[in-house]
C-alpha cells in the first residue's frame, strides 16, 4: 500500500531513509563489462570490502487530525503541542509529533436531492458551490446525490467547473437512501489520492430506503479515515429554507413515532462527525448554511495533526479509545474517538 494511502489513525511504519530524511537507490544496474571487471579486481582487495550492515529500524505512530473551534464554531489557530493531552484506552501518551499544514484533501461530497429536499435544494447546491471555492487548489472531489439509489461521480477529479455543472442539472426527487450514499462515499475513499480525507455531507437527515443499518455504517466510519462534516438543513415539511427569514420548525404534522424516526437520521449524522473528527451544524436558512460551509473549509484548511508512539496492545484488531483535551480555556476539540490497532 502506498505511503500516502495508509490511515491516520492506524500504525505507520516508515523504513530507515523516510526516518532520516533521505532517499537512497534502490535498484542499482550494471552492465555485463563491468560485472566482468569487479570479478577480476585483485582478491586481496577483495577481501577489504565490507559486508553491507542491514538496519532493521521502524517508527510507530498514530497521527489524529484534531481540530480546535470557539463556541461559534470558528477555528482556533497557533496552538502549540503543549496545549494538548492525549489519552490512549485512558493511559496519557507523550506527544511525538505535532504540526498545523494546509495539506491537499480528498474530499466526497454527498448532496441530498431526493424529494424530501425539494424546497431545500437550491440552499444546498449553494452551500456545495460555496464549499468549492475555499478548495486548495490541489484538492480532488467526488461528487455523490442521495435518491431512491446512491449515485457517484466516476473517480475524483481536479475540475471543479465540471463538477458546478453537474451539481446545476440536479433536480429533487425520489425517496432517500441516505446511509446507503454515506456508505458508497466512505468506501470510495480507497480511491483517493490524498493523504487528508474527508466527507461532507448536505441533507435533512431523513432516510426512508436504505439498506445498510446504521450499525453498519457507523463501524465503517470508525476504520475509515476520513472525517465526517455534515451541514443539517430542514426538510420541506419543516417549512424549508428557501430564504434568508425561513426559519426551521419541528415538524408540526405527523405521529410521534414519525417525528421520531426524523430525528434519528440528523441525530446520526453529528454521532458520525463527532466519532470521526469532523463539524456537523444545524441550519435554519440560506445565511447560516453558508456561514456553516466557511467554517467546514477552514476546519479542513487549520487542522493539528498530532501524532504519538501508541501503547502495546497485544491484540490485532482491538479498539483503542483516543480522547484528545487542550489546555486551552473555553475551546471545543474535534478529533476522532479511537482506532482499530492492524
Amino acid at each position: 500500500m502506498p505511503l500516502s494511502h495508509l490511515p491516520y489513525a492506524f500504525y505507520i511504519t516508515l523504513p530507515p531513509h523516510y526516518q532520516l530524511g533521505m532517499i537512497f537507490p534502490t535498484t542499482l544496474r550494471f552492465s555485463c563489462l563491468t560485472l566482468l571487471l569487479i570479478l577480476t579486481v585483485d582478491k586481496l582487495g577483495a577481501q577489504k570490502v565490507a559486508t553491507p550492515v542491514t538496519f532493521r529500524t521502524s517508527a510507530e505512530m498514530v497521527l489524529i487530525p484534531v481540530t480546535v473551534t470557539d463556541h461559534n464554531g470558528k477555528t482556533i489557530e497557533g496552538l502549540r503541542a503543549e496545549d494538548f493531552n492525549i489519552l490512549d484506552d485512558q493511559k496519557p501518551q507523550r506527544i511525538a509529533s505535532f504540526g498545523s499544514e494546509d495539506a491537499p484533501c480528498s474530499v466526497g461530497l454527498a448532496l441530498d436531492i431526493s424529494g424530501s429536499m425539494q424546497n431545500t435544494l437550491s440552499a444546498a447546491k449553494g452551500v456545495v458551490q460555496a464549499f468549492l471555492r475555499t478548495a486548495n487548489p490541489d484538492d480532488e472531489f467526488q461528487l455523490l446525490t442521495v435518491s431512491t439509489l446512491p449515485t457517484a461521480t466516476p473517480g475524483f477529479t481536479t475540475d471543479i467547473a465540471v463538477l458546478e455543472k453537474t451539481i446545476d442539472s440536479a433536480r429533487p426527487g425520489g425517496r432517500t437512501a441516505l446511509i446507503d450514499t454515506i456508505y458508497l462515499g466512505l468506501s470510495r475513499m480507497r480511491e483517493a489520492r490524498r493523504p487528508r480525507r474527508a466527507l461532507l455531507i448536505l441533507s435533512d437527515g431523513i432516510d426512508n430506503q436504505s439498506r445498510y443499518s446504521q450499525g453498519e455504517l457507523m463501524r465503517l466510519a470508525l476504520e475509515a479515515d476520513v472525517q465526517i462534516y455534515a451541514i443539517i438543513l430542514p426538510d420541506s415539511a419543516s417549512g424549508g429554507a428557501n430564504g434568508d427569514t425561513v426559519p426551521f420548525r419541528p415538524r408540526l404534522v405527523g405521529k410521534p413515532i414519525d417525528q421520531a424516526r426524523d430525528r434519528q437520521g440528523p441525530d446520526l449524522l453529528e454521532k458520525l462527525a463527532d466519532r470521526t473528527g469532523g463539524l456537523h451544524f444545524r441550519v435554519r436558512n440560506d445565511a447560516e448554511a453558508q456561514e456553516a460551509t466557511l467554517k467546514v473549509g477552514k476546519a479542513l484548511r487549520e487542522e493539528y495533526l498530532i501524532g504519538y508512539q501508541p501503547p502495546d496492545s497485544g491484540t490485532a484488531g482491538k479498539w483503542h479509545r483516543v480522547s484528545v483535551k487542550s489546555s486551552v480555556p473555553k475551546v471545543n476539540v474535534h478529533a476522532r474517538n479511537g482506532y482499530y490497532a492492524p
